[in-house]
């Protein structure tokens, strides 16, 4: 379900990216890397966040961790959601969650971590689907904020 809702996601306002799958499973950053042939850092990981009441989904370079500007930028103490959660909010399991074809619009935020590489490679729904899109293009599909709120690692 959640891979169509992302074909149907670039069917609709992106025709020319395709979404790109893979035999073996891109679920973690690393496999991800390994799975398409590019270093983990251009991997586009999207955390699925709970500030308060609030759900929110922060895009970053795979190689990237989120510090204490989160806190500051969003007002509160972030916490991960739990499988179930994800999976129930966004439309997508765990490893295949991505910005696009979301189950209900959400708020999204692409960390300037990304902004380090031309193309980026973020999962298309499910644990062996991606697209390779520049992390301009990602943010202006899914009217994405951007934010620094994580520390680039290599």
């Amino acid at each position: 379900m959640s891979l169509q809702s992302v074909r149907d996601f670039f069917a609709e306002k992106a025709p020319d990216i395709t979404v790109i799958e893979s035999p073996i499973s891109s679920a973690t950053v690393t496999l991800a890397a390994e799975a398409y042939g590019v270093e983990p850092g251009r991997i586009a990981k999207t955390l699925s966040l709970r500030i308060g009441e609030r759900v929110i989904l922060i895009v970053a370079a795979g190689t990237s961790r989120m510090d204490n500007k989160v806190k500051a930028q969003f007002g509160g103490k972030p916490k991960m959601l739990g499988l179930e959660e994800v999976a129930e909010i966004t439309g997508h399991e765990v490893g295949g969650v991505c910005p696009f074809g979301l189950k209900a619009p959400l708020p999204i935020y692409c960390d300037v971590s990304l902004k380090a590489f031309d193309v980026v490679v973020p999962a298309a729904g499910s644990t062996h689907s991606a697209v390779r899109i520049t992390p301009e293009r990602m943010a202006e599909l899914v009217a994405a904020e951007w934010v620094d709120v994580c520390e680039h690692r290599s």
